[in-house]
């Protein structure tokens, strides 16, 4: 294979991998915002909700682990990378969704109770590093 090939074989994958990573990211945003009261990106933008936004910034951060996690363990092989990928950055949005309605009944933890609030609340802490963890834990699952 010549290093042209190469460079056009390896950017193909770049590109490929970017789409269903940006997809996935998406895909995590609009289900934080399901789990929030209004409109998430209303909430951060126009009333720069610190709550809001350090939820779907831990949200994002966990999606990313996932991905990068299931891009490196595809072994060079692009199509199951990126079905592994989508799958597992799927799997994990859920994870992350049901651990906020878990803490929201099991510990009183409310996502819609935060995000009301104007400034950074311990709860709001405690869920954006439980997302993060969620993501670290499905990450190394895949690797």
């Amino acid at each position: 294979m010549t290093l042209l090939e190469t460079l056009a074989r390896g950017s193909g994958a770049i590109a490929a991998y970017a789409a269903v990573g940006v997809a996935l990211l998406i895909i995590g945003f609009y289900v934080i915002d399901l789990a929030t009261p209004g409109k998430l990106s209303s909430i951060i933008r126009t009333e720069r909700n610190p709550n809001a936004t350090l939820l779907a910034t831990s949200a994002m951060i966990a999606v990313g682990l996932i991905v990068a996690a299931s891009i490196w363990s595809s072994g060079g092989r692009l199509v199951e990378g990126l079905a592994g990928t989508a799958v597992f950055g799927l799997v994990g949005i859920v994870v992350q969704t049901v651990a906020m309605m878990v803490f929201d009944k099991v510990v009183g933890i409310s996502v819609r109770d935060l995000v009301k609030e104007p400034e950074v609340q311990p709860g709001t802490r405690l869920l954006a590093a439980t997302h993060v963890a969620i993501g670290l834990i499905t990450a190394v699952a895949v690797i």
